[in-house]
């Protein structure tokens, strides 16, 4: 039930590392919106460091199904080992409240299956953090390649290299199966070819090698594959956690111009590059933004982004450029969804599903890899 300020409730589960640094943060940009009243954590300690730290009002819980009952919250975001995700939103889905579920959203899709069951039953809906697609900058590339702006999609490489060290796996539930479902393919890379996935749209094929090298762990440390998309492309993906130079890159080359993103844990506008092909007049490039190689920002001086959407305060951020990709940014797109009165179809596409395309596409990987199993 909502607030007597007329905004959702929301709850946590799980006060780890994850929620404090990006959840909390998010909840706190978005105040005005939503309101946080619960919190769930099975160690007692950590719990009551996280209470303090939210402020008043929040309600401590040692068990998911206590809190739904006794709270009964609007919205559910999860943030606890990946083993644990399908049975903490079904639960909450079944008691009526949306969710908002760190990445992975479940291990395999018998258990995506069960929680698209209990969507549907109660009407709710399920969302997973890809934060990586609500940047400003990534709203405006989608745009742009998927209106042909750029020309037909070609060739594209997605790449995540980064590097963890023993101490990383020393944490029970990494690098299991039954656990964490998978390494770095499942872990790490996938917020980049989740992001590759919505720039590219649906695949068709996938070819794969995954193997441990280094890491005394039961999944891969490393993985690479091609994939070839529904629309005709070509696409390289790597995924690694041996990499001493750290680096996540998404790069499309269309037929008119390549778009590149580079960083590392998260992007902003000048993060993206966009370089035009030879053959493109040079009026046309300097018609938006830019005369030559390299023009950096969010669609090289094309118009803005449309509606400004996951900033916090919602519509009163239409026309806004420059929004970095993260939690509070994700956030901002439920609530828009969430909000009462908002036809079913707004619902719905506000919390897009991006959890079973991905779920599939790594399984493509770690089935034409073995992925050593």
């Amino acid at each position: 039930m909502t607030s007597s300020s007329g905004r959702p409730r929301a709850a946590v589960v799980g006060t780890g590392a994850s929620v404090v640094g990006e959840h909390l943060p998010a909840l706190r940009a978005h105040a005005d919106r939503v309101e946080l009243v619960a919190a769930v954590d099975v160690d007692p300690g950590r719990l009551d460091v996280f209470r303090a730290e939210a402020g008043e009002g929040v309600a401590g819980f040692s068990s998911t199904e206590a809190m739904l009952d006794a709270v009964r919250p609007d919205l559910v975001l999860i943030g606890t080992p990946p083993s644990l995700h399908r049975e903490q939103t079904v639960a909450a889905l079944t008691a009526g409240a949306w969710v908002l579920c760190e990445k992975p959203l479940c291990l395999s899709l018998a258990e995506y299956d069960e929680i698209a069951a209990a969507e549907a039953v109660s009407g709710a809906y399920a969302s997973v953090i890809f934060q990586h697609r609500y940047g400003s900058g990534a709203v405006r590339a989608r745009e742009l390649i998927r209106g042909g702006e750029l020309g037909a999609p070609l060739v594209a490489h997605c790449q995540t290299t980064w590097h963890r060290d023993a101490g990383y796996y020393s944490v029970p539930w990494r690098g299991r199966w039954a656990t964490e479902g998978g390494g770095p393919t499942m872990g790490h890379g996938i917020h980049q070819y989740d992001l590759l996935l919505h720039l590219l749209g649906e695949w068709e094929e996938v070819q794969a090698m995954a193997a441990r090298l280094v890491h005394d762990t039961e999944s891969e440390d490393v993985s690479t594959a091609l994939v070839r998309f529904a629309n005709g492309a070509l696409a390289t993906v790597v995924n690694s956690v041996l990499s001493p130079d750290e680096v996540s890159r998404v790069r499309v080359d269309c037929a008119d111009a390549t778009v590149e993103l580079t960083h590392l844990y998260g992007h902003v506008n000048d993060d993206w590059v966009y370089t035009p092909a030879p053959h493109v007049a040079e009026e046309r490039v300097a018609a938006r933004g830019g005369a030559g190689a390299g023009v950096q920002g969010a669609g090289a001086g094309l118009p803005g982004v449309p509606g400004g959407q996951g900033m916090p305060g919602g519509q009163g951020g239409r026309g806004v450029l420059g929004v970095p990709s993260s939690h509070t940014a994700q956030l901002g797109f439920v609530l828009d969804a969430w909000t009462p009165g908002a036809a079913a179809g707004e619902r719905a596409g506000g919390a897009e599903h991006a959890g079973v395309r991905c779920r599939v596409v790594q399984g493509g990987v770690h089935g034409a890899a073995g992925a050593g199993r």
